[in-house]
Order: structure tokens, then sequence, then C-alpha cells
């Protein structure tokens, strides 16, 4: 793939990133994604599992259900587009992740500054009495059932219906507002308020590089539309950037 010379140029002098991800970044890592001819809500109706409706219906069913997609994103591993954006890091001044995935494999590749729109699969928290169970916590709890107080379980995730956490979305925002480029990477751009992203950086001057197996509806809004595997396309932009960057980041 050859990266176009204009964006060889923003690369070479940017100061401010942020990327942008959804569910096509962890797909080669072998995480579905939810939308598609093979995503989850082609087979399952979104508001019978994710939704706090229907976690008060059947807190079984549901339980069940994340602990299942729990087991999936451990097994799963951070893949080259992960670890890509963790190199990328290195050569910015300021370098964010705006994550809508919930499977914490941004965080397990090891990038730092990390905003986490729809919540993290392995955080739970008790309603009742608002005991977390974190990690391998809730595994060693053996319930949905608060140890403390018999309270329903729920994963920290941000379900239909529900807002975005403020203090993730503050920090995507302000990233977005004050960012010289935008990466798009492995999301259709469709899901709000997360699509309002790109719009905030171009507003505010910045560009958009999209990154994406196919045309979505951002293609014709981005500066740069780069078809292909994120881990791919990633890998060759991360390349360049040393090309491009190297003899400076030796130098500091």
């Amino acid at each position: 793939m050859t990266i176009p010379e204009g964006l060889q140029r923003i690369l070479a002098t940017a100061n401010d990133v942020v990327v942008l991800t959804g569910a096509g970044i962890s797909a080669e890592s072998g995480i579905p994604t939810f939308r598609g001819e093979d995503g989850l809500w082609s087979k399952l109706k979104p508001e019978e599992l994710a939704s706090f409706d229907a976690f008060l219906s059947n807190p079984e069913l549901v339980s069940e259900w994340y602990q299942h997609r729990r087991h999936i994103t451990r097994e799963s591993k951070p893949n080259a587009a992960h670890t890509a954006l963790v190199e990328m890091e290195k050569y910015f001044r300021r370098f964010t992740v705006v994550t809508q995935n919930v499977d914490n494999l941004h965080r397990r590749a090891g990038s730092k500054n990390i905003a986490e729109l729809h919540g993290n699969i392995e955080r739970n928290y008790c309603l009742g009495c608002r005991k977390r169970y974190d990690g391998a916590d809730f595994d060693a709890n053996g319930s949905f059932r608060c140890s403390k107080c018999g309270g329903l379980i729920r994963p920290d995730i941000v379900w239909f219906g529900e807002m975005l956490p403020a203090d993730q979305w503050d920090v995507a925002e302000t990233a977005a507002a004050t960012a010289d480029v935008m990466f798009v990477v492995g999301t259709s751009a469709v899901v709000y308020p997360a699509a309002e992203l790109p719009v905030t950086v171009r507003r505010s001057g910045g560009k958009i590089v999209e990154v994406n197996i196919e045309e979505t509806p951002l293609t014709g809004f981005a500066d740069f539309s780069l078809q292909g595997s994120a881990s791919n396309v990633l890998s060759e932009i991360i390349d360049k950037i040393k090309e491009l960057r190297g003899v400076a980041k030796d130098t500091e």
C-alpha cells in the first residue's frame, strides 16, 4: 500500500493525534463484530441482551451472555493493529485512543491514554452497594449476585438507552477538538455520539484518516481513506512514521 504524500506530510509534522476505534480493529483477534452479515446483532436482538430492562427481566440469561463474551475476550490477544497504536504513541506529543470496544485489548496491548466510551467488560459492580467485581474477582464470586449485599452484579458497560460515562466522553471531546489528525479505525462511524468526533476534528481544522476493510458512511467525509485490514494498514503507517520522524525521535 502506498501512503499518500499528503498524509505523509501530516505524519511528519503532527503533534496531537487521536484514534477512534471500533469492532473492526478487534475482529482479527477473533472477537465478533456486531454489525454486518455475520455480526452478533444479525443473530440476536440488542434489546434482549444489551439493555437494563433486559438485565432486570432475566439477569441470569444476560449474565451468562456477558460471561460468554468475557471468555472470548480473555482467550483473545491484542493483534498487530493494537500494538501498532502502542508504538505510534511514542512519536507524538499527545496521543489518545478513543474506543467504542469493551474488550480491554487496547489496555492489554499497552496503550496508556485510553477513553473507553462504552465501558470495559472486565469491570463489574453491584447495583445495590456498588461493590466492584473487576477481572478475576467476578469469577471468584461465582454468581451474578453480590457477596456483600445480595444485589445484582452488572457489567460496567454502556447498554442501549444509557448515557456514555461523562469523564470518558470529556477526554474524547477534548482530544478531538485539539487533534491535528484523527485515525478512524474499524468502525462504521454511524453510532452516536461517537460519530460526532470526526466532525469535531474537522471543525477544529484537523484531518481525518479512515482505516477500514470497506467503504463506510465516513469514507466520503474523510481526507484519506485507506482500505485494508487494520493490522496491515496500521503496521505500514507506523513504519512510515518511523521513517519520517525517526531521526528527530532519536535525538530527543
